[in-house]
Formats: structure tokens, sequence, C-alpha cells
């Protein structure tokens, strides 16, 4: 089955995604470098409506400023004969080897001040593309050795960083957000701010934290063996989803950047279950860009790289379509009613009703039947097997 995108479903990838030749720490490359300018008229056919890149994803990392120059207009003038948007930049902190140690939390006080002017420069590049969102992500922001860093300290310049780069982006009056991206490790041992809890609680810290949230990965929640489903709830409750990105993992090993959908079946539908459907009793919802960061097989040439492209489109939307069938369902509706699952809103304290009125009323302690109560079933494993009918097309 085989659907078309159109503009409406916001979805997004990266350059470096498409563009990924399938170099890898055991291989040399299996693909010669994608021309950007190609790379926007081919996403642009398929039905896409953005593409996003890390800095030097498009200009070299040694370009001078007529170079730099060339590569913006001819980009830009792609941007603009297909109408494709640019909603999120990020900036590459962890290729080049000045980076080996990290950029915002290096021990090398000259390369952290060097890693913030690189960033500052590439807000005022997103601010002059349009862009809605600048992604971090600290791949290199971590150790191999605990011993190796002052992780109080760390902690300190990952915050002054961050705070940095937002009050430069309230100064400038940019209409612009950061979304920081977690991952447990790779490259680096274990990398700072692993998950998206820990993310968020960075974030509570910060002076400029009102337009500082997050981009969670599937593959790098996954890589920690958590729920991706629940950490992208968990950002939504917290408004703090301010990007996300879809791809496909198989259980905890390096970070396999497969086409979404291609891993964990089960939570690719439940995602896709929550972005578009929302939470069952109602909540804060998703509506940003569907972007996909993943890397084309290696194995395959330029034809795999652009099926690939299509096949995330072409999963996420048949995985729109059975949640949408699963949620309509009037008996996935009678199975939740019986599971309890819109219950779950109610607050468990009346309105108006405090901790002494709870401790005076009895019936919830002093009277309450717990065996008895023990033995209602909540039918979790009937619901869920309606979930599954859905995904596999059976109802």
């Amino acid at each position: 089955m085989t659907v078309q995108p159109t503009r409406d479903e916001k979805f997004s990838f990266g350059l470096w995604t498409v563009g990924w030749t399938g170099q890898d720490p055991f291989g040399e490359a299996t693909r010669k470098p994608v021309d950007p300018v190609e790379a926007v008229h081919r996403l642009s056919d398929m039905g896409a409506y953005g593409i996003t890149f890390h800095d030097n994803d498009l200009i070299p990392f040694d370009a001078d400023a007529s170079e730099r120059t060339l590569i913006l207009k001819n980009f830009k003038a792609a941007l603009e004969e297909t109408s494709l948007t640019v909603p999120m930049i990020t900036t590459n902190l962890f290729t080049h080897p000045v980076f080996k140690d990290g950029g915002f939390t290096s021990n090398d006080r000259s390369v952290r001040r060097f890693a913030l002017r690189k960033v500052l420069a590439n807000v005022d590049l997103a601010a002059e593309m349009d862009a809605r969102t600048f992604v971090m992500w600290g791949g290199r922001e971590g150790s191999e050795y605990d011993g190796s860093k002052d992780l109080s300290a760390a902690f300190d310049r990952m915050k002054e960083g961050i705070d940095t780069v937002a009050g430069y982006i309230k100064d400038k009056g940019y209409d612009l957000r950061i979304a920081i991206e977690p991952k447990p490790n790779e490259p680096r041992g274990d990398i700072l701010l692993p998950t998206v809890g820990s993310a968020l609680a960075l974030i509570n810290q910060l002076d400029h934290g009102d337009i500082v949230g997050v981009n969670p990965e599937t593959g790098h929640e996954q890589m920690a063996g958590l729920n991706f489903t629940h950490s992208i709830a968990q950002a939504l409750w917290s408004g703090k989803l301010f990007h996300i990105d879809l791809n496909g993992q198989r259980s905890i090993k390096y970070d396999q950047d497969l086409v979404f959908g291609h891993g964990d079946l089960t939570s690719a539908f439940f995602t896709v279950d929550l972005i578009e459907n929302g939470f069952p009793g109602g909540g804060p919802s998703y509506d940003g860009p569907r972007h996909f960061d993943y890397k084309p097989s290696r194995t395959d040439g330029y034809d795999g790289v652009w099926a690939s492209a299509e096949a995330n489109m072409s999963m996420y939307l048949m995985l729109k379509e059975r949640a949408q069938a699963f949620r309509a369902d009037a008996e996935v509706q009678s199975a939740m009613k019986d599971s309890g699952v819109l219950n779950l809103s109610e607050s468990t304290l009346g309105a108006g009703e405090t901790t002494e009125d709870l401790l005076r009323d009895e019936a919830s302690f002093e009277s309450f039947d717990a065996d008895a109560a023990a033995q209602r079933s909540f039918a979790f494993v009937r619901l869920n097997q309606l979930a599954m009918e859905h995904l596999l097309n059976a109802r």
C-alpha cells in the first residue's frame, strides 16, 4: 500500500539523512555526496514540506565567506522554487576533531568559547532561514571515564551555554525556540542529558527555560531501554515537545536510525496514535513537523535513498490511518471504558476537597474493601489485542 503524502502532513527530513554517504566506523562511504539543491527538489517532489540541516551539512566547516554566500544563494533559490520550508536548524559540534571532548562542556575553555560562537552564528542563520526551532544535540558532551569530568562544572557549563544562546535569541527578537535532543551514548561512552527526563530536569534550572524544550528521537530513547511514547507524552504534558525525530530502532544496541516503523512497529503505532489523536482524555497536543532522522541503508544506491525517504512517509501515513480507525472503533471505546482508561482523567480528590477532608473520609480507607477491589479485571489484554488487530488491518 503506497500513500501519497501532502504538505499538510508536515513531513520533514534532515539533509544529513538523505545525504548520508554510508560511511560508518568500520567502512568507507558507499555513495557519493548528494547535492543539497537536488535533495530539496527530490523531497519536494515526494510531498515533503520541510528540510533541515546542521550548518556543516550545507556549508563546509572551512568554507570562506564567498563560498558560504554562493551555497546559501543556491540553496535559497531551490527552496523558493519548490516552496519547501526550513522548520529547524542545528549546529555540528561533533565532527571536527576540535570537539573531541565536547563543545559546551569541553575541558578546554577556548574550545567552549569557539563552540558558543559557532552556535550563535547559526542562530542568526536559523532566523535568516525563517526556522522556528533550533535543536541542540550534545553528542560529544560526555565522557568515557568518570574521573575525566568535574560533572558539577559540566552541568554548570551546559546551563551557561544554553542560557547564553536563549538570551541571545530573546535579545535579537527572533521567533525561535531551542529543543534539546537527548541521547544516552554514542559517540561518547556516556552522554550528558541522556534521556527526555534528564533534559526536562535541566530545563527547569535554566534562566531562559521558557523558550527551551526537547526534541526526542525514537531510537535514542529506545537505546536506553525506555518507552518512546511515554517520553514524548511527558514532554507534551510538560509543554516542552518542541520538535520530534522519528526513526526505527531494534532494542538496546548501537544507534540504528532505521526507517520509521522498521524497528519496533507496535511502539511506532502508539507513537503515531498519540501524535495524531492526542491523549484519550484530552490534553496538550503536538502540531509540529513530523521529522525523520534516519539513515538510508549503506547497502543501497541513491535509488534506495529516495525509496527509503518515501518509505518513512508511507509508513507514517499507514500507521496514522490505522490509529484513526482504532480510536473510532466503538468496540475499542467500549474496551477503554471497561479498562477505566478515561477514568484516569478524573481528579483523585474531589473539587475543593482538602487533605483533611480525605483523611476524614472513612470510605476511602477504613471501610474500603481492598480485597473486593482487587478482584476487578482491567482487561488490558483485550484492549491491546484490539490495537494489534487495527495495526495489522485485521478489523
